[in-house]
């Protein structure tokens, strides 16, 4: 291929990819590397080449343009060749690989083999199902994994799924003066065996739902009270926003995510823990 026509397929994918026409660009990318791989600028086509395919969720492409991405890109400096890479790896579950992206980006791991699963703190993700977005609190196992830690009221989505985020956050929570990014979601990664069950509680003072929360979290369960959710804009929801968790007394209507065969049994515990303390209507929503 000559100079001129790998500079003409070039400028094609440049066109492409401001389409968003990703497959369209990908393929430019790739007939011009196939040519010239190692010029000066190729880790640049090989890195928008394995994004398109992220993109497009192709991610054994991802991974293998990513892989060549990768391999021109300096080790230890943040390049986000390694991190598109660790993603694909992740998706493919390619923990060894993973591993290697996320030490080549510079992020120190957990110690051991296979699966990453380390406390990379609390952050927050987008879910997004059917049109529908939902933003949920996660405890992040590693660099792009997080395990859902608050109870969905997305139908579908679920207290204890892992999902997949990408890297760059898209708003911020900030509690007690400490802000969480806000990650999109890329996939569910996991799903969650717990069913979500929806209640109508009445409880006397926002003490007493609290100790509703406690108890179902000292069991490895969720509840999220109507009340602690709020309802934000498409605008707010990706611009930073100051969160205090605060709960009502009252009668309202809270989540639940537990097993079917228990959730009536901790109802009946928390309810007879203290005076005026109520409970009806479970139903089970997912």
């Amino acid at each position: 291929m000559r100079k001129d026509e790998a500079k003409a397929l070039l400028e094609q994918a440049g066109e492409a990819w401001d389409a968003e026409q990703w497959q369209l660009s990908a393929d430019r990318y790739e007939e011009v590397l196939r040519h010239y791989p190692d010029e000066k600028p190729s880790g640049i086509w090989w890195f928008d080449a394995a994004l398109a395919h992220k993109f497009l969720r192709n991610w054994e492409k991802a991974f293998e343009l990513g892989k060549e991405a990768a391999a021109r890109a300096p080790r230890g400096e943040g390049d986000p060749a390694y991190w598109n890479l660790g993603i694909a790896a992740t998706v493919l579950r390619d923990w060894p690989a993973a591993r290697d992206a996320w030490s080549g980006f510079g992020i120190e791991l957990p110690d051991g083999e296979g699966e990453i699963v380390g406390n990379f703190g609390m952050a927050c993700v987008r879910l997004e199902t059917a049109g529908e977005q939902e933003v949920v609190w996660v405890q992040r196992l590693c660099p792009t994994r997080a395990r859902v830690v608050s109870v969905p009221v997305t139908p579908g989505r679920r207290f204890g799924e892992v999902v997949l985020h990408d890297g760059a956050p898209v708003g911020d929570r900030v509690v007690d003066g400490q802000r969480h990014g806000v990650f999109e979601e890329i996939m569910l990664f996991e799903p969650s065996a717990l069913p979500t069950h929806t209640v109508t509680l009445t409880a006397p003072a926002p003490a007493d739902l609290e100790a509703l929360v406690e108890l179902f979290a000292e069991r490895g369960f969720g509840a999220e009270p109507a009340s602690s959710v709020n309802l934000l804009c498409k605008c707010c929801s990706e611009g930073s926003h100051e969160q205090q968790r605060s709960v009502r007394a009252g009668t309202q209507q809270v989540s639940l995510a537990a097993p079917a065969a228990e959730v009536g049994t901790l109802l009946d515990a928390w309810a007879a823990g203290g005076p005026g303390r109520a409970w009806q209507d479970l139903d089970l929503a997912n």
